[in-house]
């Protein structure tokens, strides 16, 4: 919170605990609903009905839609049916169906009970599409227009109906059964003739998403066509609605979180950070450290499998932690490049072999710099200084190292790339395969290849 909005916070519950509330309202209603919504959050549970009912109508609705799902239910809860209604009457579409898909079964249901019948509709429609579609993120209200119209007719519309809809800036041409034909922008009817035709003046390059697109690909687009709003059209081409941009940015950041989480082996969880439990953290987190855990097993079985050829060159024990970390670290940095690139649409399945290609010959570079670097310092620092090879054997135990580092590196930067590309092939999460992971198999990979060579150059 900054400054200027922790000084307001002071002066709102200055207001509040002196119960000057006409002064209260002048306050608030000069402000953003969202940085209305983030003061709100520290007030005690009791007060905020109270100064929920302060707000004018139309401003409540708004910060209404900023509240997490906990401060949504207690309002819900403490609203009569009457205020209850005109809260609804007040969300968009999209908003309120989300509302609604978050509430417990009791506090849902009085919703829809309260909803007229149109509202009703068209939120059960809105639920009845998969949780990552395009459709689920929608709104219904929209301005369509009818080619036939006259730009004097179209604004008419647009100032009759504009009230209800999320988005006046651009318009949607439709025809009969809701075809969609085009789109035309508030900014072309304004510097138009009144007299000039819709039809004439729409654009009908169009860009649009199906209602069962995923969101992610979706919000992508307005990235790609830099977009306030996009059509969303069913199978037969009938506009059914709009994604705004302010719903691509929701997915956006939510998508980002829960890449986040699943790289760093977390389940993912909708609750902040402060907002989720001891257990509920304890549950997100466990799974994967123990599958991590087990997994990492293997490389203990791998030790012990040549302990007793190690025991003759106890030296070569020193390096495994570098030769690991040295693994893990390439992988993690491709996978988390490739997961970006997946991400951001840069590339796809069929890119697998330009990625593999590109990768062996950035890591051939590297694990040749690397085993150069490496060799001098085992050279001047283990072997001259700190005297840690066998004897007659020195050249021969730094080779392996060296060798192993190179082999190790590719084969790691390799597994970074191909890993997250299969997966998303498979309609899984490529960030699934990124750090842990990637770390916990390379592991088990350094261990083999180092132990490899060892038996061929040292161990025979």
């Amino acid at each position: 919170m900054d400054e200027k909005l922790l000084h307001l916070e002071e002066e709102i519950f200055e207001l509040i605990e002196n119960r000057r509330f006409v002064q209260l309202k002048e306050v608030l209603s000069e402000m953003q609903p969202a940085d209305i919504a983030e003061i709100f959050e520290e007030a005690k549970d009791k007060e905020i009905p109270v100064l929920f009912r302060i707000l004018p109508k139309e401003l409540a609705a708004e910060v209404f839609v900023e509240f997490d799902s906990d401060k949504q239910e207690i309002l819900l809860n403490a609203f009569s049916d009457n205020e209850l209604r005109e809260i609804l009457d007040e969300l968009f579409m999209d908003d309120a169906a989300a509302i609604v898909d978050e509430m417990p079964a009791t506090v849902a249901k009085r919703m829809l009970k309260n909803a007229d019948a149109n509202t009703r509709r068209m939120i059960n429609q809105l639920l009845a599409y998969p949780e990552d579609s395009a459709g689920s993120i929608m709104t219904t209200e929209y301005i369509d227009l009818k080619r036939t119209m006259t730009v004097d007719e179209a604004l008419e519309r647009i100032r009759k109906i504009g009230f209800e809809t999320e988005t006046i800036y651009t318009c949607y041409v439709i025809g009969s059964r809701r075809k969609l034909f085009g789109t035309i922008s508030l900014r072309d009817l304004l510097l138009n003739s009144k007299d000039a035709v819709v039809g004439d003046l729409m654009d009908e390059n169009i860009v649009s998403a199906h209602t069962l697109d995923d969101k992610e690909e979706v919000a992508a687009m307005f990235d790609r066509y830099d977009m306030l709003a996009l059509p969303v059209v069913d199978k037969e081409g009938r506009l059914v609605g709009i994604v705004t941009v302010d719903d691509a940015i929701d997915v956006i950041q939510e998508e980002a979180s829960e890449d986040i989480e699943l790289m760093a082996a977390i389940l993912p969880s909708e609750k902040t950070y402060l907002k989720t439990g001891v257990f509920e953290t304890f549950k997100s987190r466990i799974p994967w450290l123990l599958f991590l855990m087990i997994s990492a097993t293997f490389t203990g079985a791998i030790i012990s499998s040549f302990e007793a050829r190690l025991a003759q060159c106890i030296a070569l024990v020193a390096f495994i932690p570098m030769l690991m970390g040295t693994g893990g670290n390439a992988g993690s940095q491709t996978s988390v490049s490739v997961i970006r690139a997946l991400s951001l649409g840069d590339i796809e399945f069929k890119d697998i072999l330009r990625v593999i290609w590109k990768e062996l010959r950035v890591a051939l570079i590297i694990g040749i710099v690397l085993g150069a670097i490496n060799f001098i310092k085992l050279y001047l620092i283990d072997y001259l200084w700190l005297h840690t090879f066998d004897s007659g054997v020195e050249l021969a135990q730094m080779a392996t190292i060296c060798i192993t580092l190179i082999f190790v590196i590719i084969v790691a930067k390799t597994l970074g790339a191909v890993l997250p590309i299969v997966a998303k092939k498979f309609g899984l999460d490529p960030a699934v395969m990124a750090s842990p992971l990637v770390t916990t198999i390379l592991d088990a990979v350094s261990l083999l290849i180092y132990f490899g060579i060892a038996a061929v150059l040292v161990l025979s």
